[in-house]
């Protein structure tokens, strides 16, 4: 019974934050709509609030996208693996499963990277979420805020909601700034708009600056091709470690998360290219590819508590059990 409880109540605490940011809108709604009231302003604000809440509510809901079953381990191969410590059976197993599959990346060994924890082999920019406790597609990161992992099914809309916030944030603060001068001086007749107004615009300028800079770095991440994950961790790839693999150029970028069509950038609505199982990697020279070429050989590396690696050297193909977040 303490299990189901102490999950429970951990779910609970995740959402405080999310929850928090939507009583956070709601007040800011209820004073700059209902106490301040500026008529000239309502329907650009209204606009901003509108799309605000839209990308804010897609990025909350849409749940991360998962490998899909070709790169599941079937069930039998997992309880063989799990029975049978044997670095031959192990190895035929990964092999098997992997065979046909467009994997580029690598783990520093050089191993193929296998998730233990779902028994499934990853695919490129593919990471474990230690919160959501699944693999996500293109995981870039989980969001306290949106109580989310943000990955390739929601990222573009993750975008959205900071750009959208950003400029939500920006339009209060420069709305409310002459309100908040003639509260200084006195201009304001006494009542509880007078105490709106102060905390709204303090509220407003301080994350105005902390999403602008936030929203930033992601364009940033976007321009690069870069997950904030790969930002830290660069992928390694059959010629090495290498953090603009996945770069084709600043355009070329931007139409994997927001699509082909400019109609629909700025919408909260899906349109990122491919399927978040593989991308495009960028022309390298033949020669900087060593993974292909060479002999079969297996050996098996200190193991602990959380990771064990089965590797080959520069030309083998391997699997690696890790735990990640």
């Amino acid at each position: 019974m303490a299990v189901p409880v102490v999950r429970t109540l951990r779910h609970l605490v995740s959402a405080l934050p999310a929850l928090l940011l939507v009583a956070l809108t709601c007040w800011s709604y209820f004073a700059y709509v209902v106490q301040l009231c500026v008529v000239a302003y309502l329907l650009a604000y209204h606009i901003l609030f509108a799309m605000f809440i839209w990308s804010f509510c897609q990025t909350i809901f849409t749940p991360p996208k998962r490998p899909s079953k070709e790169y599941c381990l079937a069930p039998y191969d997992g309880e063989a693996m799990e029975a049978d410590g044997s670095i031959e059976l192990q190895k035929e197993i990964l092999k098997r499963t992997a065979k046909g599959l467009p994997l580029f990346t690598r783990t520093e060994s050089g191993a193929l990277r296998y998730c233990e924890r779902c028994q499934l082999i990853k695919p490129d920019r593919c990471h474990h979420c230690s919160v959501c406790d699944i693999c996500v597609l293109k995981m870039d990161h989980h969001c306290p805020w949106v109580n989310n992992c943000v990955g390739f099914s929601n990222y573009k809309f993750f975008l959205l909601f900071l750009g959208y916030a950003t400029l939500y944030c920006i339009f209060i603060t420069a709305t409310v700034l002459k309100y908040f001068i003639c509260y200084w001086e006195d201009g304001l007749p006494s009542s509880p708009a007078k105490f709106h107004v102060l905390f709204l615009f303090f509220i407003a300028a301080m994350f105005a600056v902390s999403l602008g800079l936030l929203f930033g770095y992601h364009c940033w991440l976007v321009s690069t091709n870069v997950s904030t994950l790969e930002a830290f961790r660069a992928p390694v790839f059959e010629y090495g470690s290498d953090r603009s693999g996945f770069d084709l150029g600043v355009r070329s970028n931007m139409r994997q998360v927001f699509g082909a069509s400019p109609r629909v950038w700025f919408l909260p609505i899906f349109s990122s290219v491919g399927d978040g199982l593989s991308f495009p990697v960028k022309s390298i020279p033949e020669s900087c590819s060593r993974l292909l070429g060479g002999e079969n050989t297996w050996e098996e590396e200190g193991n602990s508590n959380e990771e064990g690696t089965i590797f080959g050297n520069a030309g083998t193909v391997g699997v690696v059990f890790e735990s990640e977040s």
